[in-house]
């Protein structure tokens, strides 16, 4: 058996999420001092950094919702949260574009840098996991 086939075949417990979101806190705190020493708009840092807790907290919502239910649907609310999080982000984002553009480029760099730093350390701690 090849290792990717091994690796992605291999059940592992679902790891907290806590330690992917400190990281993406620490990510979105050490936005701030760059936004301040580069003289850019304070504002964008904060819509990012609003933007990227409201996604933090629908998630959590959604991990209550879905530890009360079945499999069948748990799955249904795990595709919806994912379609209503991604719909919410991004008309945020196009309305704040439509009359600041460089205020909604600013806050989707935060956000962006914040989530992929959290990704990365979900994944890293799911396949660092005991098989």
């Amino acid at each position: 058996m090849r290792l990717t086939q091994a690796m992605f075949s291999t059940a592992r417990p679902v790891p907290s999420k806590t330690i992917p979101a400190v990281g993406g806190a620490l990510v979105v705190a050490l936005a701030l001092p760059i936004f301040l020493l580069g003289g850019w708009n304070l504002a964008g840092w904060a819509l990012g950094a609003v933007l990227w807790i409201a996604v933090l907290a629908v998630d959590l919502l959604l991990g209550r919702v879905q530890a009360r239910t079945g499999n069948l649907a748990a799955s249904g609310v795990a595709a919806f949260g994912l379609f209503f999080k991604a719909i919410a982000l991004l008309v945020v984002l196009v309305a704040v574009a439509v009359t600041h553009p460089h205020l909604a480029a600013a806050a989707a760099i935060v956000y962006v840098l914040a989530y992929t730093f959290e990704l990365g350390l979900s994944l890293f701690v799911y396949f660092g996991a005991s098989r």
